[in-house]
């Protein structure tokens, strides 16, 4: 188990549609932007170590206990003065409630692409419509107190944007830009105010991907 691997010019998908349209599928009470975009009824996409799909679980049950293996996803996104978007999650939530982490960060329910789960997120706890672009994918599993456990098989991406972001209150409660220099000064002084995900991610970015830095013109 791996424990760390230009945007796209196409009209995004999402372009002009409501989020009722991105997701027309779910529960009215998780469509939209600054309401309630999630559930612990949501079902996520069980899979194993090679990413090949093995059934559906709701994401309570894929997050009790040891956790089951399930699809994931994270997002950096990335400004044009090379700033990283971090964001501290809700105090609501069941897992690392209060801790910094990166952007955004989510799954894909069943019958939805990764791509389309990006984007949804982002416009759900960011309102922001970006385009990306899939770094690399690695499998981690970490344990939040006695509560449960994240373990996924993650598929990381990064985002382009000057745009303000609107954050969903309800999945964060905070969010700043910070530079490189910024960034590590405050994991080296303070990691465990960090998600261990967002920590193992920065790692390999930073030891691999740091010209996604240098991309956004």
């Amino acid at each position: 188990m791996k424990t760390f691997e230009k945007p796209h010019q196409q009209q995004p998908f999402y372009k002009g549609k409501s989020a009722a349209q991105l997701d027309p599928g779910a529960p009215a009470a998780l469509q939209g932007h600054g309401r309630i975009v999630s559930s612990p009824d949501e079902r996520l996409i069980l899979v194993d170590r090679d990413d090949q799909p093995l059934g559906e679980a709701d994401k309570l049950n894929c997050h009790l206990g040891e956790g089951r293996l399930h699809r994931a996803f994270s997002l950096h996104v990335i400004n044009s003065k090379r700033e990283l978007l971090l964001q501290c999650r809700s105090e609501k939530k069941m897992l690392w409630p209060g801790f910094w982490s990166n952007s955004c960060c989510s799954h894909p329910r069943a019958g939805e692409t990764i791509e389309d789960a990006v984007h949804r997120r982002a416009h759900e706890e960011l309102g922001l419509s970006l385009e990306v672009e899939y770094l690399y994918k690695f499998q981690y599993k970490a344990r939040y107190l006695n509560i449960g456990t994240e373990n996924e098989l993650c598929s990381v991406f990064v985002g382009y944007s000057d745009d303000h972001p609107i954050p969903n209150p309800d999945e964060l409660s905070d969010w700043r830009y910070l530079t490189i220099d910024e960034l590590d000064r405050r994991l080296a002084s303070a990691p465990g105010h960090y998600t261990p995900w967002f920590r193992m991610e920065w790692a390999r970015i930073r030891s691999d991907f740091l010209q996604i830095f240098e991309q956004y013109q």
